[in-house]
């Protein structure tokens, strides 16, 4: 098992997976201040076409090389409104 990394090194593309064990899309974007070391979520991209979902920091769980494990079902996952990248701009 791999061991668990920060945030700071969690690329675009890493696999996202619920709580109960469903990948859900890719890291589009992570969002955050490294030079303050604050992280605020990450974009998940569901594939072409679709609009990315925003996951809140506190509903991300464990992070390891490649993978970031979500706190949310898949059922609540697909509930979660679209990323709005103006309010992070």
């Amino acid at each position: 098992m791999p061991d668990p990394v920060a945030w700071l090194v969690v690329e675009r593309g890493w696999e996202v997976v619920s709580s109960d064990g469903h990948k859900v899309g890719t890291v589009e974007e992570v969002l955050g201040d490294q030079n303050a070391d604050i992280f605020d979520g990450l974009a998940v991209g569901l594939g072409l076409l679709k609009k990315p979902k925003y996951v809140p920091a506190e509903r991300v769980g464990e992070i390891v090389e490649g993978r970031a494990t979500i706190e949310l079902t898949k059922a609540a996952f697909d509930a979660l409104g679209e990323y709005d990248p103006n309010v992070f701009s």
